[in-house]
């Protein structure tokens, strides 16, 4: 499992018009479509539906909801990175600017979970998240994310 297999360019992007959870779940369900071809209004009822057992918020800034799905054979994922911070309900009550959601099949196991330790270490680094702060281009954010594990094993 790695980035450049879960990420598709198109699934990258900046959003300045999220001005609250619901909103940003939302963009990340509009930007699933875009990119995967999934239902909209299916992908915000089941991103909804994970958050309402517990935030995913897991501190320093970054999101990582995730959601399975009906119609995926392998898990994707979309990354948005916001223009201003909000409110999440995050584990250390800090608002929210970067968000990678995660898709599953219904019936993925290990994958989905392999999938979403990869994505929680590496936005772990505060380093690695400063530098896609410091960059509001979707292409510069994707090749930042593609290529942080080849970094990682140099």
């Amino acid at each position: 499992m790695d980035f450049d297999t879960l990420l598709k360019p198109e699934a990258v992007k900046v959003l300045t018009s999220a001005s609250s959870k619901k909103r940003l779940m939302q963009g990340l369900s509009d930007l699933a479509e875009q990119a995967y071809g999934l239902r909209s209004g299916d992908v915000l009822d089941a991103l909804l539906a994970r958050e309402a057992l517990g935030p995913t918020g897991v501190g320093h800034g970054v999101a990582l909801p995730h959601a399975r799905l009906d119609g995926l054979d392998h898990v994707v994922g979309a990354f948005v990175l916001l223009d201003k911070p909000i409110d999440f309900n995050s584990v250390d009550r800090q608002p929210v600017d970067i968000a990678f959601a995660l898709f599953a099949p219904e019936d993925a196991g290990v994958e989905h979970l392999k999938a979403l330790a990869l994505v929680s270490r590496t936005l772990r680094d505060t380093g690695l998240c400063a530098k896609l702060r410091a960059n509001p281009d979707a292409a510069t954010l994707h090749t930042i994310l593609t290529s942080t594990e080849s970094e990682q094993a140099a």
